[in-house]
């Protein structure tokens, strides 16, 4: 199973030393939106979302194979 790398570009760059194992890159990008999605919930709390943060992807080789947006992660209605 491939193994990729969860790196944060939020406020600070939290590079993903261990790294997951999922079997394709559409499941590591579910697994990005996942965390994603719970970053935003411990922000909201201080009252600001950076729709521009995002998490990259890489694989084993570092080379990053995708991006994701926060903004990407949810649907903002209203």
């Amino acid at each position: 199973m491939p193994h990729y790398y969860l790196h944060l570009y939020n406020d600070m760059i939290v590079a993903d030393e261990e790294g997951l194992d999922f079997p394709d890159l559409a499941a590591a990008r579910a697994g990005a939106i996942e965390n994603i999605r719970g970053l935003i919930c411990e922000t909201v709390s201080k009252g600001c979302i950076n729709f521009s943060h995002r998490i990259d992807i890489a694989d084993a080789s570092g080379e990053v194979l995708t991006s994701v947006s926060f903004g990407e992660a949810v649907r903002v209605d209203g």
